[in-house]
């Protein structure tokens, strides 16, 4: 309806030239993280070539405590190794179980998507407008299962590259400790930086090849391409349910193998090196915390754009072929890279961190730069990228948008996710009463710490769900289904910030059992344990924006699938779609069970080999003989790889069986229940756990006098918030995380498949 101030060109320029940026500044980040070296300097000559920032001219810990520095850097190389070996071990094999579930679902988009028009190769009427002829559905076939296995293969590649990152960083982390908390700091941050900004372009400059390349064959079909192009997300989020899942199966069977054995039973510190799980523990925290955080987020990147992608190439976008304001998704996402690199500068070189207390300020103040820096720059996008006026299809109709509505939608999604992450900050951080109230709760035991925690977790999801519902509401009010996926982008648009703060947690916690495994100083552990408690928050709150996300995001896929289908209405007062809305709201009952189990299962496994180790191998508690770290890592990849299969079919075969045999209606039931359920869960299932791990770290650092009154490590207190600890496990890092998965895939798996359940589908009831 309207000229854009950004020419086309200048579209084809921006977007590939933000994504160099953002790959070109993580190497950056990466290179300063290599300049803290695991092999010890022989002599100070050497090392005054870094006086600054991150040099090694600096004044040691070990100096005047008069211990053997050599020793400690070999060790930390040492345990780095064995952990990062055990990690590229672990996800080399999940991904070739993966790759076999990738080919044979690739081959299933193609035939049931080919079978549409029985295998036709001529063009055919458009599906939104039956006077037009558009590309044959064996093209959408093809290049849908094209984008499938790109969206795959570029989230199992960010997934891997996080986690080579993080277990390259984390012994660095703790060799900075010994200088001081702030340099100890900036490596674990740059290094978070390094994948938060690698994932985050490729992300976006893999969707921008694939949209030109795809562009090529479909010339002015649009909604042929877009269509086709749902397969990027579908392929993204297929990755990440198993990425998660696995990961989360793998990391909790170590850590409460470990736990429990160790820190109860045998009363010895964690990640204390006698402990014959404390290896796998380490390596959990890596193939959980940051490769499947790392898979999830790019899956939920992917989706939000291809929802957004889909319901404009049937709007005036589309339809008048307006390349800037079509991209214009992308384009927030460009913008979001730039944002993101000055915002990590404020942590990295503007200011300095000197003390402990600073360290969680810090962090949140990156959320807060980035929120405001980004709400700017989507001003500006909106302004230049977008006509004054111009329409979004809303189911059958054409309604008319403004510029300014859509900037509105953008933002709306943005300070939603700032208030969600705020508000798991609130109710996971020790800095505040409710996690204190858990703490104190654990003076009767851990029958009461359970119900405080559980109570926790269920009142933290009532802000969150209201923020999402005016979320909902604006965005919908302003610019249909096209505005809620615009807000789930907004909400993402600080992913690489986002990715950041949430993959130093991980690295933080890497570092502390590094120095407790090297037998370092008391005092740089208490520096690695700050670093950590502060990453276990920004950990919460990066699940917090995953779930918040994840709940914008299905909602846009539900409005494409229900659009593509050819549905007018959803009546839930209609059986066929009731039984499909209490069917899918059971379903993350259904996920939350079987991911528990598999936990627990993995867990039993591997308490008994620790106790077994304990209690065969002589001289192991009085440290004089080493564990065999090998077999608690090997029983945690078996379990992982044999636990993740059932959960991960449950979630892809649904959409599939409710399709094929119900129809598109019911499975419109189920999307919507287990949207509505899954959201719920999922928040409180993580804000519990985290609630739980941060009052025993509470209770241990012993900073507050209430918190010197619960412990010291040991006390009745401290072993009832470790048993609640335990028992919040899978639920902050399993199950909570998994299902903003569930809710995703089953929507986008929905939408891919929608020609073929429209055409084929409800199979029961057209016998009935």
């Amino acid at each position: 309806m309207g000229v854009t101030l950004l020419p086309d060109l200048g579209t084809e320029i921006l977007i590939p030239a933000c994504a160099v940026v953002g790959i070109a500044f993580s190497l950056i980040q990466w290179l300063l993280v290599s300049k803290v070296k695991l092999t010890p300097s022989s002599d100070h000559a050497s090392a005054n070539n870094g006086a600054g920032k991150n040099g090694f001219a600096d004044h040691l810990i070990e100096e005047e405590e008069g211990l053997n520095d050599h020793s400690v850097v070999l060790k930390c190389a040492d345990i780095q190794t064995a952990i990062s070996e055990g990690a590229t071990s672990f996800l080399f094999t999940e991904y070739q179980y993966v790759g076999v579930f990738m080919a044979a679902f690739a081959v299933l988009i193609f035939l049931f998507l080919g079978s549409v028009e029985a295998f036709s190769t001529k063009s055919q009427p458009c599906t939104y407008d039956e006077t037009k002829l558009c590309k044959p559905a064996l093209a959408t076939a093809a290049f849908s299962t094209i984008a499938f296995v790109l969206g795959a293969v570029t989230s199992v590649v960010s997934g891997f590259l996080g986690m080579k990152i993080a277990t390259y960083a984390n012994a660095r982390t703790t060799l900075e400790a010994r200088k001081g908390v702030g340099k100890a700091f900036i490596t674990a941050f740059r290094s978070g930086a390094v994948m938060g900004f690698l994932l985050a372009a490729n992300g976006l400059l893999v969707l921008f090849i694939a949209i030109n390349l795809f562009k090529l064959y479909y010339g002015d079909d649009w909604g042929g391409l877009f269509e086709s192009i749902t397969g990027y997300g579908l392929g993204g989020s297929s990755m990440a349910l198993f990425g998660r899942v696995g990961g989360g199966i793998y990391t909790k069977a170590a850590d409460v193998g470990a736990d429990l054995v160790g820190k109860i039973e045998r009363d010895i510190p964690e990640d204390d090196p006698r402990n014959p799980a404390v290896i796998a523990d380490n390596v959990g925290d890596n193939v959980g915390d940051i490769a499947g955080m790392g898979s999830d987020l790019f899956g939920s990147y992917a989706e939000s754009s291809c929802a957004a992608l889909v319901v404009a190439s049937i709007s005036s976008f589309g339809i008048n072929h307006e390349f800037t304001p079509m991209l214009y998704p992308l384009i927030v996402s460009s913008v979001g890279i730039i944002v993101c690199l000055i915002t990590t500068l404020f942590a990295t070189d503007f200011f300095e961190i000197k003390a402990v207390k600073e360290i969680e300020p810090a962090l949140k103040r990156q959320l807060i730069i980035s929120t405001i820096l980004m709400t700017v720059g989507v001003a500006v996008v909106s302004w230049v990228a977008l006509p004054s006026s111009f329409t979004i299809f809303n189911f059958g109709t054409q309604k008319v948008v403004h510029n300014w509505q859509l900037f509105l939608c953008v933002a709306v999604g943005l300070w939603a996710g700032l208030i969600i992450g705020f508000v798991t900050e609130y109710y996971t951080s020790n800095a505040y009463s409710p996690v204190q109230d858990v703490a104190d709760s654990c003076r009767t035991g851990a029958a009461t710490n359970v119900i405080f925690g559980l109570a926790l977790g269920y009142k933290s999801v009532i802000i969150p769900i209201f923020a999402i519902a005016l979320s909902i509401f604006v965005s919908f009010s302003f610019a249909a289904m096209y505005g809620i996926a615009m807000s789930a982008l907004g909400m993402l648009s600080t992913i690489a910030t986002g990715l950041a703060i949430d993959a130093y947690g991980p690295i933080s916690d890497n570092a502390g059992g590094i120095a407790e495994m090297a037998g370092m100083s008391h005092r740089i552990r208490e520096r690695t344990d700050a670093l950590d408690a502060a990453g276990n928050t920004t950990a919460a709150i990066g699940k917090g924006f995953a779930i918040g996300s994840a709940a914008l995001v299905s909602l846009a896929l539900f409005g494409a699938f229900v659009s593509r289908a050819g549905i007018s209405a959803v009546d839930v007062l209609t059986p066929k779609v009731f039984i499909g809305l209490i069917v899918g709201a059971m379903l993350p009952y259904w996920f939350s069970a079987m991911t528990m189990k598999s936990v627990g299962s993995a867990a039993l496994k591997m308490v008994e080999e620790v106790r077994r180790q304990f209690n065969t191998i002589p001289g192991l508690m009085e440290g004089t003989a080493k564990p065999d770290y090998a077999t608690c890592v090997k029983i945690s990849t078996d379990a992982s790889i044999k636990e993740m299969i059932p959960p991960g079919a449950l979630v892809m075969l649904t959409p599939l069986i409710v399709g094929i045999f119900f129809g598109v209606e019911t499975l419109s039931g189920v999307l919507a229940g287990s949207l509505v359920s899954g959201v719920q869960v999922a928040i409180s299932a993580s804000n519990t756990g985290g609630a739980w791990d941060n009052a025993k770290k509470y209770i241990e650092a012993g900073a507050s006098e209430h918190a010197r009154t619960l412990g010291p490590k040991g006390s009745d207190p401290h072993k009832a918030a470790v048993i609640g600890d335990t028992i919040g496990d899978p639920l902050k890092d399993t199950s909570g995380p998994s299902l903003n998965i569930l809710i995703k895939l089953m929507a986008v798996e929905s939408l891919v498949f929608a020609p073929f359940f429209a055409t084929h589908g409800g199979l029961l009831f057209k016998f009935l």
